[in-house]
């Protein structure tokens, strides 16, 4: 029986193969095509904002694992916290689909409106009290916050998860790999804290992330957009907040704090991208680094001549790798 809840995990997958080319054509079709900023002469060849096939797909996986729940396993003792996530998740995916629509050239949605709005999506989270108050602080241990847990930590847990993950992005397949990588090992993570319905979820979004990185690796034939980053941002918090491993969560949001203080350097003007000579090799765009993307870029001119897209982004798909195994090696203790 058990081995039916791998059905929503194969659904997300499938329904991701069948929809996204239909949803390349239609974008070629109708002109909703974004240019590909790392190659020679940025071609505008590229689908747009293909992340709402993603969330459509991991909607549709979550809610046929509600359904065997209910129908074949008649358990519903986790629903609530189910569909208070699904609701985190769709709400800042409907932010990040408004703030495709105005354009990223265009400055899009301000920084404080979406910040703002981050904080307001996590309220589904918030009603149901989710994750649990008391908290290991270090220097002081285990500290129950109380009603300041729901009120703030979880806001700002949606809220930062979010808007930093939106930051590390703008390479083929860059952010939707991370998400695999990410996502995977907190599916881990929840399912040998006995969190196995967490996991599950967590690997419905896997699932379609997969099926989405096919069409999105180097040479991209769709972007994921904005919609897809916050989805992803606030999937991480949710299972962290959801399965009450904060820590190990932060511990692997490490590349994207590294990106948001380098993009503070730049006050958040400087863009990731590389500069693309005509062989489509990779240069650095300003003097001083302002994002992982540089440094990685940086690093690598050390060891080879000409350095390309695929290179920066496996080489940061090899970094967040590091620090998923890191982290089962620091946080063991605490995780069974």
């Amino acid at each position: 029986m058990e081995s039916l809840l791998l059905l929503p995990i194969a659904l997300s997958f499938i329904l991701i193969m069948v929809a996204l080319p239909k949803w390349i054509r239609k974008c070629h079709h109708i002109g909703l095509l974004w240019e590909d900023m790392n190659k020679f002469n940025h071609p505008k060849n590229v689908a747009a904002s293909g992340g709402i096939v993603v969330v459509f797909a991991f909607v549709f996986g979550v809610l046929a694992y509600i359904a065997l729940r209910t129908f074949v396993f008649q358990i519903d003792s986790v629903n609530v916290k189910i569909f208070s996530l699904l609701n985190v998740v769709l709400i800042l995916g409907m932010i990040g689909l408004t703030d495709d629509l105005l354009g990223w050239k265009h400055g899009g949605l301000s920084v404080n409106f979406r910040i703002i709005f981050a904080f307001l999506a996590s309220i589904p989270l918030v009603v149901i009290n989710a994750g649990t108050s008391a908290v290991n602080v270090p220097f002081f241990g285990l500290v129950d916050l109380g009603i300041l847990y729901p009120l703030l930590i979880i806001p700002i847990g949606v809220a930062g998860a979010t808007t930093t993950y939106n930051m590390l992005a703008g390479f083929n397949g860059l952010e939707t790999g991370l998400g695999i990588i990410i996502i995977s090992f907190l599916s881990y993570v929840a399912f040998i804290t006995g969190n196995s319905w967490l996991s599950v979820i967590g690997l419905c979004m896997v699932a379609a992330l997969c099926g989405f990185f096919i069409f999105n690796k180097v040479p991209a034939k769709v972007f994921p957009g904005d919609i897809l980053t916050y989805s992803i941002g606030a999937m991480i918090a949710g299972m962290a907040i959801l399965g009450n491993f904060e820590k190990i969560a932060v511990f692997v949001f490490i590349p994207f704090i590294l990106e948001t203080f380098l993009k503070s350097r730049g006050r958040l003007k400087k863009q990731s991208f590389g500069i693309p000579n005509e062989d489509n090799s990779l240069e650095l765009p300003y003097p001083k680094l302002y994002g992982m993307t540089h440094v990685s870029l940086f690093i690598l001119k050390k060891f080879k001549k000409k350095v390309y897209e695929n290179d920066v982004v496996y080489f940061l798909f090899a970094f967040e790798i590091v620090l998923c195994v890191l982290a089962l090696l620091i946080f063991r203790g605490g995780l069974v």
